[in-house]
């Protein structure tokens, strides 16, 4: 073993001295990464801890790798059909790599073959290969890894297949349909994240040298603006390139720790430290994550699927494992936190995902990573001020209160237009965010014109005639709903928590701002929120339009049908209830929306899902109806004031909430069992709770 690699690194860096001129008009850092092969994930220094760990503590995870190739060895067949193989082949370059079988060498370059023809006939067809880039980057890795094992003419064949049709695809005009090309700001899983692994491993053997020189530094520099934008995201709490949970918490870590595994692979540097932000993922779940006793759930936010509101645990579990790895011995707490996320993480699934197989292997430093920590002692509430998240409970067991308010932050990917929201879970998710992202292909007007707008979402209209509609990627939005128009711009204007109660404000009048021809529409919408622990819930806001004419209307969305009965309403979901009283306007009108036919209406049709086949908890999910609360006279400015109380469905009647009206206040006195709470708000002028409000 050890001969062979000496040999190859020989050869390597007789290889490395092609075209000098062009490697003096690259940056001075390339000159770090190391002449031989392999040089992503594992290099010859490192891979015999690979294999030790492959034949050793992670052996089962190998024999089943294993299997899958063997499977392959068997079912190919003399004429195989052409198909998507990235994956496959780089498991068989591994299994080669550990085993030296020919026979795996043989497997191997056939599967890269079928992938490469795969990729040729998708350009051909002018279809996309796959929304991820996972496969191409994987035939990547295979050619990286039987690098040594490979011809002159093979690795030069190989390599510039892959790179032309690559490079056909970037130039496709018009852009090939469902090839996602997005940048550094998104995902960054799409067709580019292949430069680098080209870039990185093909460099120095003259093989479409203008071109890997290029995407080698391209690759470089994108993966660092992919690092400084997560980064300015999670600040120091923890999070995402976006806040929907099925990005964050699924395929977007990928490009972060596969850039900092082979940027270490390939030059020795362990980067990861320089950003600890990655590391912190642990404390976003820990927020997100809602206790039932079992599966966990959690709010639905931004571009949620809501049939089930199921925590989305899956990669989680693998996250945590590499965060434990990469950041273990320099940020010993926060890897003490991915070893508490990985005991808790659901039974069935504590186990590595199947999207980058070679992760268990690279795991050397696991064992050195702290002690599981589990948080003994947590705030009531935690502002992530860079997602715009303001995350609230009681405690965090199956029967405590769960809330989570949406203001500020620095994130448009993937989020609605949703400022100023809340939603409450207590036993169910009683008030919800409705609509979903289901089955975009067929439901995208669903998406645009209902799901990611205002309407959907526990907010307030204001209906301006005539208004332009807010856009959103899906479908062609036909019509304004009252909608804000811009998903930035709302400002925190307070936070605090302590043991009796947590009190968030927020301004969103920038929000409802469309820049059309029309004025204006608002001068002020702010909201005010406390959260008396642990079962009530006191909603202020401020709404001032431009015009009186134009309607207000607060909203507030049930799995069920609510019922109504005078200023109160009640709404039920799983073992959960919510009522919820209005106290301002005096006036106010409450009106059920929804039901068969209505369930996500808004400018003036309903919205309906295809195909209509879910089941009926999935479509409660949803949020099939909503309560309007509306003044009963037009004028420009509007104080609402609600209570809302949850509780299990043993919960017969609202607590006694009486309106409190001094000169420049108004207030609830809130009776709930031997104790009588009084929140107050100044009507106008500053949202400090200290200065504009006080509960005793």
């Amino acid at each position: 073993m050890n001969g062979a690699w000496t040999i190859a690194l020989g050869v390597a860096l007789a290889l490395s001295c092609v075209a000098p001129s062009a490697a003096q008009q690259l940056p001075d850092w390339v000159s770090k990464i190391r002449p031989d092969h392999p040089r992503l994930f594992f290099n010859a220094d490192t891979f015999p801890q690979v294999r030790e760990r492959a034949l050793g503590p992670e052996s089962a995870w190998y024999v089943r790798r294993k299997a899958s190739v063997d499977k392959l060895l068997t079912d190919l067949g003399d004429a195989p059909e052409v198909k998507e193989h990235g994956q496959d082949a780089a498991m068989a370059a591994f299994v080669y790599l550990v085993e030296r079988d020919p026979k795996y060498l043989d497997l191997a370059k056939r599967l890269l073959d079928l992938s490469l023809t795969f990729y040729e006939q998708c350009y051909e067809q002018k279809k996309s290969v796959n929304w991820y880039s996972t496969s191409r980057v994987h035939a990547t890795m295979a050619w990286d890894w039987l690098y040594n094992d490979l011809t002159e003419d093979e690795r030069r064949q190989t390599m510039s297949r892959l790179v032309q049709v690559l490079q056909k695809v970037f130039a496709a005009r018009p852009p090939i349909y469902r090839e996602n090309i997005s940048g550094y700001t998104t995902g960054f899983y799409g067709a580019p994240n292949c430069k680098w692994f080209i870039g990185c491993t093909a460099y120095g053997t003259g093989i479409e040298e203008s071109l890997v020189n290029e995407w080698l530094v391209w690759g470089y520099n994108e993966n660092l603006k992919m690092l400084a934008h997560r980064k300015a995201a999670c600040g120091d709490d923890g999070g995402s390139a976006s806040p929907t949970l099925g990005y964050a918490f699924g395929a977007y870590p990928w490009a972060e720790q596969n850039f900092l595994y082979t940027w270490l692979s390939a030059t020795g540097e362990n980067i990861a430290p320089d950003w600890p932000h990655s590391a912190w993922l642990a404390n976003y779940v820990i927020w997100n994550w809602i206790e039932t006793g079992g599966q966990p759930l959690e709010f639905g936010y931004g571009d949620t699927p809501h049939t089930t509101n199921e925590l989305p645990s899956w990669e989680l579990f693998t996250h945590m494992a590499n965060i434990r790895h990469l950041y273990g011995r320099q940020l010993p707490e926060a890897a003490a936190l991915a070893r508490h996320v990985q005991e808790i993480v659901p039974q069935n699934q504590r186990g590595y995902g199947g999207s980058w197989f070679i992760y268990p292997f690279l795991l050397s430093d696991l064992d050195a990573s702290p002690p599981a920590l589990a948080p003994e002692s947590l705030p009531h509430a935690r502002n992530f001020e860079n997602m715009g998240q303001i995350y609230m409970r009681s405690g965090a067991g199956p029967l405590d209160t769960y809330c989570l308010f949406t203001c500020g932050g620095t994130l448009d990917q993937h989020k609605h237009f949703d400022a100023l929201n809340f939603v409450i879970y207590h036993r169910g998710h009683l008030a919800l965010d409705s609509g979903t992202r289901y089955a975009e292909e067929q439901n995208g007007q669903h998406l645009a014109n209902y799901y990611a707008q205002t309407v959907a979402h526990n907010c307030v209209l204001v209906h301006q005639p005539g208004e332009p509609p807010a856009r959103y990627w899906g479908g062609t939005v036909e019509g304004c709903h009252g909608a804000q128009h811009k998903q930035l711009g709302s400002v925190l204007k307070a936070f605090e928590t302590n043991d009796r109660y947590v009190y968030v404000a927020g301004d969103a009048t920038e929000c409802y701002k469309h820049g059309g021809d029309l004025p204006e529409k608002v001068g002020l919408v702010t909201r005010q929120l406390v959260f008396v622990m642990p079962n009530h819930f006191v909603i202020f806001d401020r709404v001032v339009s431009t015009d009186p004419s134009y309607r207000k209307e607060w909203l507030l969305h049930t799995a069920y049908e609510p019922v109504i009965d005078g200023p109160t309403f009640r709404a039920d979901h799983r073992e959960g209830r919510l009522f919820c009283r209005t106290l301002l306007p005096k006036d106010a009108v409450l009106t059920p929306v929804g039901g068969p036919g209505k369930e996500f209406w808004a400018a003036g049709k309903n919205w309906d899902l295809q195909p209509s086949n879910l089941k009926p908890e999935q479509l409660a999910m949803m949020g099939q109806w909503r309560v309007e609360v509306s003044p009963g006279t037009p004028r420009t400015d509007d104080l609402f004031l609600h209570v809302i109380q949850v509780g299990d469905q043993n919960l017969a009647a609202m607590d006694q909430a009486d309106l409190i009206e001094t000169a420049g206040t108004v207030g609830v006195r809130l009776t709930s069992g031997d104790r009588t709470y009084e929140v107050t708000f100044a009507t106008q002028g500053d949202l400090d709770f200290k200065t504009g409000g006080s509960l005793r």
